[in-house]
């Protein structure tokens, strides 16, 4: 089946560019959206970034600020992450996982750290997917990758927790939690339009 021998391809031969190869000239809006279209697969236009979502989450403390308006390797690196950790965890945790791994070292070797795992998890999944798979199998072989998106989703969300849980009090985490908490009250008792929340 054509769609799925291309699935197993790009599982296979799609990867984010590593740092070496990230742009070392800072970019605009733009041409981050552009070259962000390249650092992840997707099968569709619906889940490609968007400016409002970088900003949202350089709001959230996910991302680093822009330098002006300027976006450099660093940028890239953590866009990279989230826009790959996003699909199972929340902004929030990813922003606590990105956060811890720069504690244990620089974003060049977090951002290498990353890309050698994902690497690892497409090639397990291009593996187990057989490239001559029937019309009739379609159905029990989705179940089988959501299963395990289930159960690996579900050890990531629970260990994340158990590292939040651990986390120092007074963490500049604690303290944009507190901003956003903040807000929401705003949001809820009706003093904060939802673009400020």
């Amino acid at each position: 089946m054509e769609e799925i021998r291309d699935l197993k391809e790009r599982l296979q031969e799609q990867r984010p560019a590593s740092w070496e190869n990230l742009p070392d000239i800072p970019l605009y809006m733009d041409q981050v959206l552009a070259l962000m279209g390249r650092q992840t697969i997707h099968f569709g236009e619906e889940d490609a970034l968007t400016a409002a979502m970088i900003n949202n989450y350089i709001k959230d403390g996910a991302a680093p600020r822009a330098e002006g308006k300027r976006y450099n390797a660093t940028h890239l690196a953590y866009l990279t992450m989230i826009c790959v950790l996003k699909q199972v965890l929340s902004v929030k945790d990813v922003a606590l996982l990105t956060r811890q791994g720069m504690a244990g070292g620089g974003v060049q070797e977090n951002y290498d750290r990353f890309c050698a795992e994902l690497s690892s998890a497409l090639n397990s999944a291009a593996d187990q997917l057989p490239a001559d798979l029937e019309e009739d199998e379609l159905a029990q072989t989705a179940m089988h990758f959501a299963l395990l998106s289930y159960a690996y989703g579900l050890a990531g969300r629970r260990i994340t927790e158990i590292l939040r849980a651990r986390e120092a009090p007074g963490a500049p985490e604690e303290k944009r939690g507190r901003r956003s908490r903040r807000r929401a009250e705003k949001q809820e008792a009706g003093d904060a339009s939802p673009e400020e929340a």
